[in-house]
């Protein structure tokens, strides 16, 4: 925000990922910053202090920075990269989205249940579709995602989406239109990099 509490509407600064080289701004990226140890942390949330390093949201292009030293090149010194980066990354995207998934329902902005999720697509309330990745392929195609990028993910179990409803297990669940749904989609984008989705 500017000093009048007007947002910046400026254009997005570039980032590079340091593993793949592409250029683009920080959707479907992670960052990364040198915490005090010398040990690379994953910034999901982009708020920790330090030097960003940027990394494509997949999970070779983690594992490529960490094996061939592209944090500590990155970085300009020494640094160390645990071998299962990749793992943790993916591990903590989970539990993101089960997070904000959690708060979308109580918001009002999420709902599960076959019959339910059905209504909302038919209807054209529904923005996105979310089917727990160990669900059955025959279950899963009872529905039909919404068209356009981002609207269908299988990257959560059947087991987690039930977390973010209170329930044992979901298979089926819907965003609808609202801000907590736009970040559900964006860390699920990310989460689905890291071979979690099963599509």
């Amino acid at each position: 925000m500017s000093r009048g509490g007007r947002r910046k509407t400026g254009p997005e600064p570039e980032r590079r990922c340091i593993a793949t080289g592409a250029k683009g701004g920080k959707a479907g990226l992670i960052r990364f910053v040198v915490g005090p140890d010398g040990r690379v942390v994953p910034d999901l949330a982009e708020k920790l202090p330090g030097r960003g390093m940027w990394v494509s949201a997949d999970a070779a292009a983690i594992d490529k920075a960490a094996r061939k030293g592209l944090f500590s090149r990155a970085a300009k010194r020494a640094v160390q990269a645990d071998p299962d980066l990749a793992g943790q990354v993916g591990a903590l995207l989970a539990t993101r989205v089960v997070e904000l998934l959690s708060l979308a329902r109580k918001a009002g902005q999420a709902l599960a249940g076959l019959e339910k999720v059905k209504a909302a697509l038919e209807q054209g309330e529904a923005t996105c579709l979310l089917q727990a990745a160990d669900g059955s392929a025959r279950e899963r195609m009872r529905l039909r995602p919404p068209e356009g990028e981002n609207t269908h993910f299988t990257a959560l179990t059947a087991a987690e989406l039930g977390l973010a409803f209170g329930r044992d297990r979901v298979i089926h669940a819907a965003l609808v239109s609202g801000g907590l749904g736009d970040r559900v989609r964006y860390e699920s984008a990310r989460l689905s990099g890291m071979g979690r989705n099963q599509d």
